[in-house]
C-alpha cells in the first residue's frame, strides 16, 4: 500500500491543504460574531487558552494518526483497534451530511458572484412593485439586501412545512459548485495540491486588500475601537469559554477524519507536530485578522445607518417644526429635541412616534452571524462603497475560495476511505469513486434549494456534527492513549519522525483534552434537552423580519435521525466486528472437531 499510495509532491503542499481547509468560512463569520457577543478583544482570552489546551493537542494528534497509519479514517481506527472501524464510518456519515449543505454556500456565492457584475448591484435598492407607483412592500418594510437575500435569492416560503418548488438558478449554482469540487480532486494529491496554492493564498490576498481599503472607510474607527474594547466581565461568563472551545474545535475541522486523509498521503518521516502548531497558529491568527476587516467595515456600516437616521430626524423635525435649514444640526439634536418638546408639548407628542431612536452602540450592538453576515450584512455595506461592484466581486471570490478549500478537505475525508478499500477500489477506479460521491452528494443538495431549502440548511448546520464530532473526537483520545497505549504510540513516533513527544502533548492527549471534551458533550447535551421545543427562524413577508417558529414534529424526527445515524456507527460498528469474530471462532472449532471424528482411532 505504501508503495503504490499516492504522495503530496512537497511539504508544502501538505501544509497549505491543511490551512485551506482549516482556515473557512467560520473564520470570515463566525469568530467576528463570537468577538461581538462575547467583549471583544476579552474573548481572545479563552480563544487562545482553548487552542493550547483543546485545538493543538488534537489536531496534532489526527496527524500523527493519518501519517502512521498511511490509511483514511476507517482503515487508520481499524488498524489501531478492530472494534474502531465504528469511529472512521462515523466520520464518513458526518462529512458527508456537512458536504451535502456546505456546498450549497459556494452556490449562493456563485449567485452573488454572478450578480456582482451588475451596475447598480440588485441589492442596492428596492424593486417597483406591479403597477410601478412605489417599491416592492416586502422590500419597504426590510431592506433592499434583505429582500434579494430571502425572496430574489431564496424565494424563502413561509414554513419549513412548505417545500415549494426548486428553484432552477441556485441549483444550477450547486451543480457548477459541485462539478468545480469534482475537477479539483479528480487526480487526487496530483491536482488538489495544485489547486490549495490559490485556496490556501487567494483568500489572504483578499483580506488585506479589504483590510486597507476598510481602514480608509468613514467610521471604521468605530468599529474597531467596539472590538478591541474589552469587557472583562465577560471573562466570568461561561458560555463564553464553551463557545471559544467550540469555535477551535470546528474551525480545525477535527474528528471529521480529513486531517488524517491528509496526512495519509504525507512521507512517513514527516515533522507533523511542526505542521500542526503552525496550521494551529495561522488559523487563530487569520480569525484575528478578519475579524479586524469584519470591525472596519462594521463601523462603516454602522456609522452610515447612524448618521442616515439623524438626518431622517432632522428633516422630520425640520420640517414639522418649520426649522429654518441648517440650524438643526447632529450636535445640537438634543438639546433642540428637548427645546420644542418643552415648547410645544402637543405637537411634539404627535411628531415623536415618526422619530427613530438614533444608537451608534445600538447599530455595533446589533450581531449577526453565518449567512446573515456574509450575504445581508457585507452586501449592505458594499452598496455603500465607491466601486461597489469591484468590492463584490472581490469579496464574493474570497468566500468562494475559502468554501472550495474546506469542501476538498470534505471530498477527501469521504473518498479516501472509500478508494483505500480494497473491495471498493477493486472494481472501481478512483475517477469513479470521485464522480459518484459528487454526484450523490448534489443529487441530495438540491434539497436546499427548494422554497423551504433555507430551514433545512439550517437544521443541518445545526445538528448534523456537533454532537456527534465531539463523540468521535473524545473516542479518539481514548482510543490512542488508553487502547493503543500512549508509550506504545510514543515510540511509533518517535521511530518514524526523529522526534520524542514532550510532556505537554501527553499531558493533554491522556487527561486534559478528553476532560475538555467530555464538558462540552454534556453542556450541549444538556442545553438540547433544557431548550424544550427545537425552534428556527422563519421568514415572515409581511413584517419583513425573521420569527421564531416550533420545528413540527417530521423535522424533529430528522434531527433525531442525523445525530444517531452518526454517533450509533461507533457501537454498531464494534459490535459488529464482535459477532464476526465470534462467528470465525465458531467455524474454527467446528472445523477442528470435525477433523478429529474424521481421523482414524489407534487401536
Amino acid at each position: 500500500m505504501e508503495k503504490s499510495r499516492q504522495q503530496w509532491s512537497n511539504p508544502l503542499q501538505f501544509l497549505l491543504a491543511c490551512i485551506s481547509y482549516a482556515v473557512s468560512l467560520g473564520n470570515v463569520w463566525r469568530f467576528p460574531y463570537l468577538c461581538q457577543m462575547y467583549g471583544g478583544g476579552s474573548f481572545l482570552v479563552p480563544y487562545v487558552i482553548m487552542l493550547l489546551l483543546e485545538g493543538m493537542p488534537l489536531m496534532y494528534l489526527e496527524l500523527a494518526i493519518g501519517q502512521h497509519m498511511r490509511q483514511g479514517s476507517i482503515g487508520a481506527w481499524r488498524t489501531i483497534s478492530p472494534y474502531l472501524g465504528g469511529v472512521g464510518i462515523a466520520s464518513m456519515v458526518v462529512t458527508f451530511f456537512v458536504s451535502m449543505y456546505y456546498n450549497v454556500i459556494n452556490a449562493w456565492g456563485f449567485w452573488y458572484l454572478f450578480h456582482s457584475f451588475q451596475d447598480p448591484l440588485p441589492w442596492s435598492v428596492c424593486p417597483l412593485n406591479g403597477n410601478r407607483t412605489g417599491y416592492e412592500e416586502e422590500c419597504e418594510k426590510a431592506s433592499s439586501t434583505q429582500y434579494f437575500w430571502y425572496r430574489k435569492t431564496l424565494n424563502i416560503s413561509p414554513s419549513i412545512q412548505e417545500n415549494g418548488a426548486m428553484q432552477w438558478e441556485p441549483a444550477l449554482c450547486l451543480i457548477l459548485a459541485w462539478l468545480m469540487v469534482y475537477l479539483c480532486i479528480l487526480r487526487g494529491t496530483e491536482s488538489t495540491g495544485k489547486v490549495f496554492y490559490f485556496t490556501a493564498s487567494l483568500p489572504s490576498c483578499v483580506l488585506l486588500i479589504y483590510l486597507v481599503r476598510g481602514l480608509m472607510l468613514h467610521g471604521a474607527i468605530n468599529g474597531l475601537l467596539y472590538l478591541f474594547t474589552p469587557k472583562i466581565e465577560q471573562l466570568v461568563n461561561p458560555k463564553a469559554w464553551i463557545n471559544a472551545a467550540t469555535q477551535v474545535f470546528f474551525s480545525l475541522g477535527l474528528g471529521f477524519g480529513s486531517l488524517i486523509a491528509f496526512a495519509s498521503y504525507n512521507d512517513p518521516t514527516n515533522n507533523c507536530q511542526k505542521h500542526a502548531i503552525i496550521v494551529s497558529l495561522i488559523n487563530g491568527s487569520t480569525s484575528i485578522f478578519a475579524s479586524i476587516v469584519t470591525f472596519a467595515i462594521y463601523g462603516f456600516k454602522a456609522t452610515f445607518n447612524y448618521e442616515d437616521c439623524l438626518s431622517k430626524v432632522i428633516l422630520l423635525l425640520t420640517n414639522s417644526f418649520d426649522l429654518e435649514d441648517g440650524s438643526l444640526t447632529a450636535s445640537n439634536l438634543e438639546q433642540v429635541k428637548n427645546y420644542l418638546a418643552s415648547t410645544y408639548p402637543s405637537k411634539y407628542s404627535q411628531v415623536f412616534p415618526h422619530m427613530k431612536n438614533c444608537s451608534l452602540e445600538s447599530e455595533l450592538d446589533t450581531a449577526v452571524q453565518g449567512t446573515g453576515l456574509a450575504f445581508i450584512v457585507y452586501t449592505e455595506a458594499i452598496k455603500n462603497m465607491d466601486m461597489s461592484q469591484l468590492w463584490s466581486v472581490l469579496f464574493f471570490f474570497m468566500l468562494l475560495m475559502l468554501g472550495i478549500g474546506s469542501m476538498l478537505g470534505n471530498a477527501t475525508a469521504i473518498i479516501t476511505p472509500l478508494t483505500d478499500s480494497q473491495v471498493i477500489s477493486r472494481h472501481l477506479p478512483k475517477e469513479v469513486i470521485s464522480g459518484l460521491v459528487c454526484f450523490i452528494n448534489c443529487a441530495v443538495g438540491l434539497v436546499f434549494t427548494m422554497e423551504a431549502g433555507s430551514y433545512w440548511f439550517d437544521m443541518f448546520n445545526d445538528y448534523s456534527a456537533t454532537l456527534s464530532v465531539l463523540l468521535i473526537a473524545l473516542v479518539e483520545t481514548i482510543a490512542v492513549c488508553y487502547v493503543y497505549g500512549l508509550r506504545r504510540f510514543e515510540r511509533d513516533l518517535q521511530a518514524a519522525t526523529g522526534f520524542a513527544l514532550n510532556w505537554y502533548w501527553k499531558a493533554m492527549w491522556a487527561c486534559v483534552t478528553p476532560l475538555l471534551i467530555v464538558g462540552l458533550f454534556l453542556f450541549y447535551l444538556s442545553d438540547y434537552i433544557l431548550t424544550g421545543t427545537l425552534q428556527y427562524q422563519a421568514w415572515d413577508a409581511t413584517q419583513g423580519q425573521l420569527v421564531s417558529k416550533d420545528y413540527p414534529p417530521h423535522a424533529l424526527a430528522i434531527i433525531g435521525l442525523l445525530v444517531a445515524s452518526s454517533a450509533m456507527c461507533i457501537p454498531l460498528g464494534a459490535l459488529g466486528t464482535l459477532v464476526m469474530h465470534r462467528f470465525k471462532r465458531g467455524d474454527q472449532s467446528q472445523g477442528s472437531l470435525t477433523l478429529t471424528q474424521l481421523l482414524p482411532r489407534s487401536g
